[in-house]
């Protein structure tokens, strides 16, 4: 067993943190276990410039080791930076349009105003197909209601902003899309068949894979069809078998946020944390700001490879895989220097970000 093993498990965690500057708490987790990166909320946002040296900061946690510095900025209902940067209107106007070129001209926008202060990977698009129009947690953040055009517009999407450098996530495998309940609330069903399932819900993430999509996110859903007995996030059915090997899907796998309640009113966070990683997935997120329940995960962990309920080759895949993308999408992001203000004061909410924005809205 390596001596480095409580430095490498860090890696494995994307944290959430209150306020808009790194907490001593979240330092003292990268000094002892190092860090895979961080999530930004709502509550850490303040100005533009503030968010730029909040990332350029969180960038840097742990020394000689890259952290990927995350956001939800789909559009719509679920995005974190608001006025002044750029307010996007919901997926579903890109669906109801059906231009690819508004598409990428979207991402394109989306991407350069990432960059600017300093987000390294965005958990969007959605590739959730919309078939349930009651549906509470995805809704208009779909793209559409047709697997084929989730899956070309997702795919343009995908290739635009990881062309501008920003790694993005194509979630929630295996398909949140025709669910009754949300999964920050209790456990989502999904009862279809595996042949319906290979005919619509994975449609959208074989063409993501093709697009060579940085990361994919797990959906807390229970589809007994594929697993009776654990949420899709923690089924290695699901994980291993599906994604990775029938999907053939060679990037970075990441859990939704466990402290949801699809999954921690069923299992402890650190027990989830452990099933998680033994599952296929490559990174956990936890997201609360409970600096306590994201060390004790770390701790699981540590202990689950000393105790070889997981398997340390299973660590190295996950360290490897990430350590790729980092690799791929990372490198000028650390070699550069700190936020340029001029730069930034140009590209929020341009003139330009705001006319594709107006454009999308025609949609609504």
């Amino acid at each position: 067993m390596p001596v480095s093993l409580r430095r490498q498990i860090g890696r494995l965690l994307i944290a959430g943190f209150d306020g808009g500057q790194i907490p001593v708490e979240l330092k003292s987790i990268a000094r002892e276990f190092g860090l895979g990166g961080v999530i930004l909320f709502t509550r850490n946002i303040e100005a533009p410039e503030q968010v730029a040296e909040l990332c350029y900061e969180a960038g840097r946690l742990v020394p000689n080791l890259p952290l990927w510095v995350s956001i939800d900025q789909e559009g719509g209902r679920v995005a974190r930076l608001k006025a002044p940067f750029t307010e996007w209107p919901p997926m579903a106007t890109l669906g109801r349009c059906g231009d690819v070129g508004l598409a990428e001209r979207f991402a394109r926008a989306l991407a350069a105003e990432l960059k600017a202060v300093g987000v390294t990977l965005d958990y969007a698009p959605v590739l959730d197909v919309m078939t349930n129009a009651k549906n509470p947690i995805i809704g208009d953040r779909a793209l559409s209601t047709s697997a084929d055009e989730v899956a070309k517009l997702g795919a343009v999407i995908i290739r635009t902003l990881q062309g501008e450098g920003v790694a993005a996530c194509g979630k929630h495998f295996p398909g949140h899309g025709d669910t009754s309940v949300d999964s920050h609330l209790e456990l989502p069903l999904v009862e279809h068949p595996p042949d319906r399932l290979r005919r619509v819900e994975f449609v959208p993430f074989r063409a993501a894979v093709q697009a060579d999509v940085a990361t994919i996110m797990t959906a807390h859903v229970l589809v007994p069809s594929l697993d009776e007995g654990r949420p899709a996030t923690l089924s290695r059915r699901v994980v291993t078998d599906l994604l990775r090997k029938e999907l053939g899907y060679e990037g970075v796998i990441l859990s939704d946020d466990l402290e949801m309640k699809a999954i921690a009113s069923a299992y402890a966070i650190p027990e989830a944390a452990v099933l998680a990683t033994a599952a296929g997935c490559d990174g956990v997120l936890i997201c609360s700001g409970d600096h306590s329940t994201q060390a004790a995960a770390l701790e699981a962990l540590v202990h689950a490879v000393e105790a070889q309920r997981l398997p340390y080759a299973r660590v190295e895949d996950a360290l490897q895989r990430q350590q790729r993308a980092k690799e791929r999408f990372l490198g000028a992001a650390m070699t550069s220097r700190s936020p340029n203000w001029k730069i930034l004061r140009q590209l929020i909410g341009r003139d330009e970000h705001r006319a594709i924005a107006d454009e999308m809205a025609r949609f609504l």
